[in-house]
């Protein structure tokens, strides 16, 4: 093949790739529960409400598309509102522990502000990575408003070898970055013995 040939064909990709990212993407980004976490003493009983705010600078999206020289170019969108999203993650974590998640006031508040929740397409020379980040404040408090507990859960989740800058890479490391945030809430033992605490108060 002559030289020529192939910078045609190298134009080719890149104009192909470039016509790709110029169309908006819209995902569902759905969450995995860990599998069988072990019943919580005393959960049995216990009602948490879970309220999540998305306070992210730019809520309308959750990552960019990027053509062949690594230009953000046409928006990621998530079909389901993002709080909502992470607030039915943390519900069913709760349940799988033995609590009454509970949409109405209940014994347990669990407060969750959401800071973070975006996927950056990392190009490399042969292949990328989609990254995606995830930062989540959460506060429980007991029915009289009583602050229990509180932490910042920092997480990520990464597609690695990626050729395509595209929404299917950028839904599977969000989804990763959730599963690791979660893990990392529900990990804490101070977190789960605060849901039961507040209880009592």
């Amino acid at each position: 093949m002559s030289i020529q040939a192939i910078r045609l064909a190298a134009l080719g990709v890149v104009v192909l790739l470039s016509g790709c990212a110029l169309t908006t993407d819209r995902i569902d980004i759905a969450y995995t529960a860990q599998s069988a976490p072990a019943a919580v003493p005393g959960a049995s009983g216990v009602t948490v409400s879970v309220e999540v705010v998305d306070d992210r600078p730019d809520r309308s999206r959750v990552g960019s598309k990027k053509n062949g020289y690594g230009m953000e170019m046409a928006p990621i969108l998530a079909n389901e509102d993002v709080a909502t999203t992470v607030r039915r993650a943390i519900e069913t974590e709760l349940a799988l522990r033995g609590f009454t998640p509970s949409l109405a006031p209940a014994l347990v508040q669990v407060s969750g502000d959401l800071t973070r929740f975006y996927n950056d397409h990392k190009m490399g020379f042969f292949a990328g990575d989609a990254v995606a980040d995830f930062n989540l404040s959460v506060d429980v408090r007991a029915k009289d408003g009583d602050i229990v507990y509180r932490r910042q859960i920092v997480a990520q989740g990464i597609e690695p070898m990626t050729q395509l800058a595209t929404g299917n890479n950028a839904r599977i490391a969000l989804e990763r970055a959730l599963q690791d945030g979660m893990a990392k809430l529900f990990g804490d033992t101070e977190f789960v013995a605060a849901l039961t605490r507040a209880a009592t108060k």
